[in-house]
């Protein structure tokens, strides 16, 4: 019983860890009426300083892609020739760490049963969790601007920012992230 627990318990961590989501934040000029902008266009991508997975065709070719269909959704046309608002995109990707954690201690069985170090509730550990050691992994933020063509100046930021587990995940992801970061564009 103890084993097909600890399978299940294993099992659920992983599932969840799978299922890494990106969180979304945006900030914007707030009392401009974006309505006013009609058409769109590109600036380059910021070049970032950090290890970056983006840099490549594929990944430029998701963010811009799914960046015009959002953007097109909203009622702005593409316009080469003199738009009105103007996008770019920097990604990034940090190397973090943080602490992992013991699971407790102690042996199984319901309600109170002994541990080694006094009584506990539930099945299988319960006791309290200590450090253990630090784990590493990875950080993306996908960061859009709109910026006004007439003042130069950004008046609306977007990014969508979650753990990496592997690149060739992350870029695949990069569709359902920038579709996140338009659900934060000032136009629906």
């Amino acid at each position: 019983m103890k084993s097909l627990l600890s399978i299940f318990i294993a099992a659920a961590a992983l599932f969840l860890a799978s299922c890494s989501s990106y969180k979304y934040n945006t900030t914007r000029v707030q009392n401009l009426d974006f309505s006013q902008y009609k058409t769109y266009g590109w600036l380059p991508p910021v070049d970032s300083l950090s290890k970056n997975y983006f840099t490549n065709d594929i990944s430029r070719s998701n963010i811009i892609s799914t960046a015009n269909k959002q953007i097109e959704a909203r009622g702005l046309t593409y316009s080469k020739e003199n738009p009105d608002i103007l996008f770019r995109y920097v990604t990034i990707v940090n190397n973090k760490s943080r602490m992992v954690y013991s699971p407790g201690y102690g042996w199984g069985g319901p309600w109170g049963m002994y541990r080694p170090w006094g009584w506990g509730w539930g099945w299988y550990g319960g006791g309290p969790s200590y450090p253990v050691g630090k784990e590493k992994f990875r950080y993306s933020h996908v960061i859009i601007e709109a910026v006004d063509r007439k003042t130069n100046s950004v008046v609306w930021q977007a990014r969508g920012s979650g753990e990496i587990r592997t690149p060739e995940k992350a870029i695949n992801n990069l569709p359902k992230v920038v579709e996140g970061i338009f659900k934060e564009y000032p136009l629906k």
